[in-house]
């Protein structure tokens, strides 16, 4: 159903894996890309690690009684059989609408999702069976918690569409970083300019909290001027040798 999902270079992986999702805002914002944080989607867990993924995305619309019922989860258009289409790797991405008051998944499909490999869960909704779910170990990122299941405040549509998570267009193979900040999408097409600028700013940014602690003034530093510029790529040139 939906766009075929692809595979990410495993070296995209370990570059991105190093990379903070508040450097990546910032290197979007300067690409002119201002609206790439998806709000509301925060670590279900304190500590969960960072993760780099393919945006695998699930939609949701407001329930309607005919078809947000209980035997919609077993329909060829289902929860169940998206879950069975997420590739190893990939990050769901769920669009819930922002509902806090219907968890969208509980701890059997978490724990599926675990089993087929799925690297995350991103949803700007809520899940349910909190400590089950934890149970699974799978990675979480939501609004919360909340008993009811999905259906009594939404009905599910479809998966791998174009979708909006927290305030942000995902379209299927956009590439998700998540880690204490949140979660961001980087466009699948501009993920090779992403990557190289984001490691530099990861880059420069080391070299001044090294002069911050130092004892070096902000400004001037922070963005740095020519003067400090050239001391930058001075020392980052002393590295190679």
């Amino acid at each position: 159903m939906g766009t075929e999902p692809l595979p990410l270079d495993p070296a995209v992986i370990a570059t991105l894996s190093t990379v903070t999702t508040a450097t990546l805002t910032t290197v979007m914002l300067k690409k002119g890309l201002r609206n790439t944080w998806l709000r509301g989607s925060l670590p279900l867990r304190p500590g969960q690690p960072r993760l780099v993924g393919r945006a695998f995305t699930l939609r949701f619309v407001p329930a309607r009684e005919d078809l947000a019922t209980p035997a919609s989860w077993g329909s060829p258009i289902s929860t169940r059989a998206a879950i069975e289409a997420m590739p190893t790797g990939c990050i769901a991405v769920v669009d819930a609408m922002g509902v806090t008051d219907a968890g969208i998944f509980g701890d059997i499909l978490c724990a599926r999702m675990q089993k087929r490999g799925v690297a995350g869960l991103v949803t700007d909704g809520v899940v349910r069976d909190l400590a089950g779910v934890l149970g699974t170990h799978l990675p979480v990122w939501c609004r919360g918690t909340a008993a009811p299941a999905s259906v009594t405040s939404l009905t599910f549509v479809g998966w791998q569409e174009p979708i909006g998570c927290g305030g942000v267009a995902v379209f299927p193979n956009d590439v998700i970083v998540v880690d204490t900040d949140g979660a961001v999408l980087i466009p699948a097409d501009l993920l090779g300019d992403v990557i190289d600028a984001a490691v530099e700013q990861e880059c420069l940014e080391g070299w001044i909290m090294g002069e911050v602690n130092a004892g070096a003034a902000l400004p001037g530093l922070y963005p740095p001027n020519a003067e400090n510029q050239a001391r930058y790529q001075a020392w980052k040139a002393s590295r190679k040798t």
